[in-house]
């Protein structure tokens, strides 16, 4: 667990006095991490805090966010990263779901939990940050007791991290302590990381980006793991510069957005000497040369791991995500399950050569992880097709999921949300291409009859409603949405519609 693999370089003359954090407030040692993780460890203990019991974190990327994650995790209890962006119905179904006793959060997202406080009836402590309250929880007195840290099976839950899924609302994936550390160990492997090397990521720590792939990467190799609050592109590169950072992660329009900026004499002012990420660009080789970066495409969801990277010793291919892992396999599957040849497109299925590579389930939700993991196969709703001799070509996503800057967004919550306005009979909602990379939102509705809404008072209202990645950027409305012979909506239409001369797109 990456509580123990903590101590261990904490106790390690070699790594002890190393960085293992760096934020753009404070650093902090590998000894350092270890000794108030412990103290915040025996507060939570006080607090009542045992093993296997979920803590809800409702933070932004901070010191405190990792001293949490790893003082529960030295607990043997279940960490779980809330996304800071959910408000209203979304955000009391993610602690609903979780029936977490108690959560820790930071003051200025307060006001959202608050207001749905009243629906929560399993919550019972809420611990703000900052607050006199966490300083006492983090603080140990000389000789107060500090736990162990607990020896847990390393199948057991270690975490949940908060995704879309294939299909249907948002799911907690179970990812056991195998599955965060080894993720971490073979992202690094696969691009060959060393204790040398400053990771830095400005994505959220309740995505696998920053906390697996970022911050545990690091831990793997006795590295150090740079956290910026968000991404900016205004500030990407002196964050880049600040922490000295020698590998970079770009996901959805990060890249694209550094590529339009315009052209700097800094440009190759840094110690970075690789970025990995998705999607890869059809500039790719105009980006390296710019910024002297060569660029490293994977292919991996929060269900699955990340099972293909484009492999160090070999030329990228046009069109394919990378290589798949000696550690996992990945098949291409049929709509009915049954498993195609190489040159074959279908819906990608991954799974582990040994055991705790994906996720446990989706907690609390049998039936959805039964439809997920089937003969020991994640189905990812993904489409794609082998090559003979392992290259994955990923083909785009199936299902109900929209991919937005980074964010998997459910087709589904869109919709609900929508269809909460007084004056909408149906709505549906779809991923559309965007100028940026990935997709945008876009929805169809159907107004009730006798009604004028308009797409600038339907979005006004899905602000108080939805997360802000979530709000539709594209409104049509139709009198009617097309149907399948079984009365369910046509999505495959909505797609080949997309937008036209009567879209309405909303600005800013």
């Amino acid at each position: 667990m990456i509580a123990a693999e903590l101590a261990r370089r904490a106790a390690d003359p070699a790594f002890a006095e190393r960085d293992f954090l760096r934020t753009r407030q404070e650093a902090l040692t590998y000894r350092d991490a270890e000794r108030r993780a412990a103290s915040l460890a025996a507060g939570l203990h006080r607090l009542g805090v045992r093993n296997g019991e979920p803590v809800v974190a409702l933070m932004g990327n901070s010191v405190e966010l990792v001293l949490l994650w790893l003082a529960v995790a030295r607990l043997g209890a279940v960490h779980v990263p809330v996304n800071t962006a959910l408000i209203g119905d979304g955000l009391a179904h993610a602690f609903r779901l979780t029936r977490a006793r108690i959560a820790v959060v930071d003051d200025d997202l307060a006001a959202p939990l608050d207001a749905v406080r009243d629906r929560l009836p399993d919550l019972q402590r809420v611990v703000r940050v900052p607050s006199s309250e966490f300083d006492e929880l983090a603080s140990s007195t000389p000789g107060s007791p500090v736990p162990a840290v607990v020896e847990v099976d390393p199948l057991e839950p270690a975490i949940m991290l908060f995704t879309s899924g294939t299909t249907g609302v948002s799911k907690a994936c179970v990812l056991s302590h195998t599955y965060v550390l080894r993720q971490g160990a073979l992202h690094a492997q696969a691009l060959g990381l060393t204790a040398d090397d400053v990771l830095y990521t400005p994505f959220p720590l309740f995505h696998i980006d920053a906390a697996t792939l970022t911050v545990v990467a690091a831990l793997s190799v006795g590295g150090t793991a740079a956290i910026a609050p968000r991404y900016s592109t205004s500030g990407f590169w002196d964050d880049v510069r600040r922490f000295d950072a020698s590998v970079m992660s770009f996901m959805g329009a990060t890249l694209a957005m550094l590529w339009q900026a315009p052209a700097d004499p800094r440009d190759r002012d840094h110690r970075v000497r690789l970025a990995w990420g998705v999607p890869m660009p059809g500039w790719k080789a105009d980006f390296e040369a710019r910024f002297g970066i060569p660029l490293y495409e994977v292919y991996g969801l929060t269900d699955a791991g990340v099972p293909v990277y484009d492999p160090l010793d070999a030329p990228h291919r046009t069109g394919f995500a990378g290589r798949v892992l000696d550690a996992f396999e990945v098949a291409i599957a049929d709509v009915e399950g049954r498993l195609l040849p190489p040159g074959e497109v279908g819906e990608i299925l991954v799974r582990g050569r040994e055991p705790g590579l994906v996720m446990n389930g989706y907690f609390a939700m049998p039936e959805a992880t039964e439809r997920a993991i089937r003969r020991g196969w994640v189905h990812t709703g993904d489409l794609g097709m082998l090559s003979d001799d392992g290259w994955l070509a990923f083909l785009g996503r199936s299902g109900e999921v929209i991919r937005r800057r980074g964010e998997n967004i459910s087709a589904l919550d869109v919709e609900a949300a929508v269809q909460t306005h007084p004056e909408v009979a149906e709505a549906a909602a779809i991923g559309v291409p965007s100028e940026l990379s990935e997709e945008e939102v876009m929805v169809f509705v159907v107004r009730r009859p006798g009604t004028d809404l308009d797409g600038a008072t339907l979005t006004a209202w899905l602000t108080e409603r939805l997360a802000a990645h979530m709000i539709p950027r594209f409104v049509e409305f139709l009198d009617a949405l097309p149907r399948t012979p079984t009365e369910k909506i046509a999505k495959v239409r909505l797609r080949e519609r997309g937008r036209g001369e009567g879209t309405w797109e909303r600005i800013g």
